[in-house]
């Protein structure tokens, strides 16, 4: 059952045409702005700390592939509780909070953290747990206060503003970092009380999805009944698959980094081109994708990093550095929420946030092991035979998606 504020935002949506904004329901916008907040605080983090680790603390791409995997894996450990607990006691809301709460506490402890690399990795796996608790509910309040028709577009807008939050983050970092004469501590600092802006948004103006649930329907055994429904288990499995061949963010940023010799003054801009992109096109894609079909959006996003990793070994041309970015952003338009959208109509309404952690889960698992292996494979081959060979390997489990097709139109 849909929140009446859902409905009637989308027929009165029908009636009159506006912006994508206006035809989405408020509740989506909300949750909009609280992630808009909450990648202000994280990109302000993410924006320096590759920079950090290889250079600062002279990491190689080995150990930062380790660390990175870390950061991207600890998510996949608790996704299926955090949408289990937030279906099964019906407090979405609640739990989303929860996780946003611990990952701006996260932040005061890279501040405690130091130059210690071992903290640093339990505050990061720390940090990614708030994540991962917080992923399932929210994208499931996105879902549940959406028509199915509009699923591409409520998708998109939240996280078209989830990117402005990913664009304003490095500028407000660079930002700190010049005031402080260089201080991550400040960045860090700051990014805590950013994130604690967001958790206060977020109490003041979500609304929960209201009713009641039969819990017998919400047990651990229904959830992995869930794999047992042939379009739900293809959908996760692809995913996975997909996430095993995908490129990390940091690896992306580092690449241009050494690739074109980027001065380390301007590191933290880097994300910027990815996010500008991924806000242009994040509403238009996921509007497309409601109308031809998630799938071939989704896999046509993966095609868009496929090229990105070829430009990496071309010639060190700035306007293919520019070129990188750019299809980097395509993808992410063309995959976050669109995977979702693509999810949540083949799961049912009282398991929405543990349906849709499962299909996480498997993509982050992938994704930490992915980054394992990229660094493994940069250390040992260096960096062109490491991408030729990730670029290879996401070709072929693109055109094997393609033709399995596990989602139909």
């Amino acid at each position: 059952m849909y929140i009446a504020a859902s409905r009637t935002s989308d027929l009165a949506a029908s009636r009159n045409p506006k912006p994508a904004l206006k035809r989405v329901s408020a509740n989506v916008v909300a949750l909009g702005m609280v992630s808009l907040v909450t990648d202000v605080s994280s990109e302000m983090v993410t924006a320096v700390l590759p920079l950090y680790l290889v250079l600062g603390l002279g990491l190689n791409p080995l150990q930062f592939g380790l660390l990175d995997g870390l950061y991207a894996g600890a998510t996949a450990l608790v996704r299926v509780l955090g949408g289990h607990l937030a279906d099964r006691w019906r407090r979405l809301k609640a739990v989303a909070g929860f996780g946003y709460g611990l990952s701006a506490v996260c932040k005061l402890g890279l501040v405690a953290a130091g130059s210690s690399v071992a903290a640093i990795g339990v505050v990061l796996a720390a940090d990614r747990t708030g994540k991962g608790v917080r992923t399932a509910p929210r994208d499931a309040l996105i879902s549940l206060s959406s028509e199915p028709g509009t699923l591409g577009r409520s998708f998109g807008v939240h996280r078209a503003l989830d990117t402005v939050g990913a664009f304003l983050g490095p500028l407000v970092a660079m930002a700190v970092l010049a005031l402080s004469l260089g201080s991550y501590t400040s960045v860090f600092f700051t990014s805590f009380c950013v994130a604690g802006i967001a958790v206060l948004l977020l109490v003041l103006f979500v609304r929960d999805r209201p009713g009641t649930v039969d819990r017998a329907a919400v047990s651990l055994r229904a959830a992995v009944n869930l794999l047992r429904a042939r379009d739900f288990r293809r959908v996760t499995l692809w995913a996975a698959l997909l996430g095993l061949v995908t490129v990390g963010d940091s690896f992306v940023y580092l690449m241009l980094q050494r690739r074109w010799e980027i001065a380390a003054t301007f590191f933290p801009l880097l994300p910027l081109g990815t996010a500008g992109v991924y806000l242009l096109l994040a509403v238009p894609l996921g509007r497309l994708a409601d109308r031809i079909g998630r799938w071939p959006v989704f896999l046509g996003g993966h095609a868009a990093l496929c090229l990105a990793l070829v430009l990496f070994c071309g010639p060190a041309a700035p306007v293919l550095a520019v070129a990188a970015l750019g299809l980097h952003g395509l993808f992410y338009a063309a995959t976050d929420g669109v995977l979702m959208a693509a999810a949540g109509p083949l799961i049912p309404p009282d398991l929405r946030a543990t349906g849709m952690a499962v299909v996480q889960t498997g993509q982050a698992g992938a994704r930490m092991v992915s980054s394992v292996l990229f660094g493994l494979a940069w250390t040992l081959w260096d960096l062109r035979p490491a991408v030729l060979v990730a670029a290879g390997c996401l070709v072929a489990v693109v055109l094997a998606a393609a033709f399995a097709k596990p989602v139909r139109p």
